[in-house]
């Protein structure tokens, strides 16, 4: 039975916004102008490859559904839904979610982490490393077999690799063989020159990298864990791909509750001026003078008592889960509307001394139509690089308000939860690393893709970087 969560709607609400945006943009020219400069970045257009890779993930783990229950011998009657909430990233990975031991492994391993005391047929005891029930339970020989599996199993997962960016590279090539009139061999060298306009090259280049990655740890979670498990025996690569949903509606949804206060503020601070400039000023600066952390911590506490108090809102843990992971996502919003209100209301400032906006006072226009149709089109660029930037930011703030215990819901799995367990296995003898790693080594890439697209985008849209690439294209066609 499909199930909607709030989160789900607001992330497939985004995406249609997106398609919208989209087609809006492809009917203007000089959107479109800036669109082409951010195509013809290579850092940027890999950087969007690799956040396309995390947004497939995010949203495939954003169809959620409760399973029919197993039917009984016997019974006649329907049977009914389970109580528990899956996704379609659930049932893809079932495999690695059912696959769960008893406690610690290695990545790889194929014995448990820990020694376990265990009687031996002659009666007397010792202590030894059990086999995992899943992780290399198809090796009769896990110490003869071993590397040889791993190695077969790597092959063959770099070989799968290889063919699929082959394949997707020639369609490409094809594709833009028929579109530009060229022979395959020509069209190949121009792409891989970086002579086109979209950087293809980069696009092909990033999105082989993450084939050669993905391909061996494809063939590899069929017979192991890839990257361990956990102190409760569950696989460290289906929670790292399950805390990716969590990153990325922390990141938008936060942005899609900022924006409101922002720009309004901002604008209508900028453009009245007088007392309302001077109340809107007040607003953000007593805010600012809050710490933060505290603020987040104080409200954080009063949703959860709201939600355990009134548990007959929820009729599954996922909604209850959600409903605070949703609130998260709002409380950031306010308060961290702050900086790009700034931004805007001195942007507006001067943009409200201009020419064209004092014509359309002279010619009567109304105060709310002059910051509508030619004030906010005139500072959209400034919105868009702060939402493109912020993103990053909010991401390591879910980790880090989850480290401290006031992130998103214990049973909600996120890059923050899962540091905060690692930081207590850090400190058992031997160590189990290879969790903080997982996460760690995640999260970099999404922050790092989502700064490099945001550099891109900040490059393209921004009038004086983009007015000095023209003044630079102009002085080499004249030389």
């Amino acid at each position: 039975m499909p199930i909607i969560l709030w989160t789900d709607a607001l992330v497939f609400l985004l995406v249609a916004c997106a398609i919208g945006a989209g087609f809006y943009v492809n009917r203007r020219e000089y959107l479109l102008a800036s669109w082409r400069r951010v195509g013809e970045s290579r850092a940027g257009m890999a950087s969007l490859t690799v956040l396309a890779a995390f947004i497939a993930v995010g949203l495939l783990d954003s169809l959620h559904y409760r399973p029919r229950l197993d039917d009984v011998p016997g019974r006649t009657t329907a049977n009914g839904y389970g109580s528990e909430v899956r996704s379609a990233l659930d049932a893809l990975l079932q495999p690695l979610r059912s696959g769960t031991e008893k406690t610690y492994s290695a990545p790889l391993a194929t014995h448990l982490y820990a020694k376990e005391t265990v009687e031996l047929p002659d009666g007397s005891q010792t202590r030894v490393f059990p086999r995992l029930q899943h992780g290399g339970a198809h090796l009769e020989n896990p110490e003869q077999d071993w590397g040889k599996d791993v190695a077969a199993r790597t092959v063959q997962g770099l070989a799968l690799a290889v063919l699929a960016a082959l394949t997707f590279s020639a369609i490409v090539v094809q594709a833009a063989a028929l579109r530009w009139g060229l022979g395959w061999q020509a069209t190949w060298r121009r792409i891989w020159r970086g002579e086109t306009q979209f950087a293809w090259n980069a696009v092909l280049a990033a999105l082989a990298v993450l084939m050669l990655l993905a391909g061996p740890v494809i063939s590899l979670a069929g017979g192991y864990h890839v990257f361990g498990t956990d102190k409760v025996g569950q696989d460290v690569l289906y929670l790292t791909l399950k805390s990716i949903r969590t990153g990325l509606v922390i990141g938008t949804i936060t942005t899609l509750s900022m924006l409101p206060f922002a720009v309004a503020l901002g604008i209508v601070a900028g453009y009245r001026g007088g007392w309302i400039d001077d109340l809107i000023q007040y607003l953000y600066t007593t805010l600012n003078s809050i710490p933060s952390v505290l603020l987040i911590a104080a409200s954080v506490l009063m949703v959860q008592v709201a939600i355990d108090t009134h548990p007959d809102w929820f009729a599954t843990a996922a909604q209850r889960a959600d409903a605070r992971l949703l609130a998260l996502c709002l409380i950031l919003g306010v308060t961290s509307w702050t900086g790009l209100c700034r931004l805007l209301r001195a942007e507006t400032l001067k943009l409200r001394e201009l020419e064209y906006v004092q014509a359309a006072q002279a010619f009567g226009a109304s105060a709310s139509r002059i910051m509508g149709r030619h004030i906010l089109p005139n500072v959209m660029h400034i919105v868009l690089i702060a939402v493109v930037m912020d993103f990053s930011g909010l991401v390591l703030a879910e980790a880090v308000l989850s480290y401290i215990g006031i992130g998103v819901d214990p049973s909600t799995i996120s890059f923050g939860t899962m540091i905060n367990t690692a930081r207590l296995e850090l400190a058992r003898e031997p160590v189990v690393w290879w969790s903080l790693i997982a996460a760690f080594a995640f999260m970099f890439v999404l922050v790092l893709a989502a700064n490099l697209f945001s550099d891109a985008v900040r490059d393209a849209f921004d009038p004086r970087v983009a007015g000095r690439r023209v003044a630079a294209v102009a002085q080499e066609k004249a030389a």
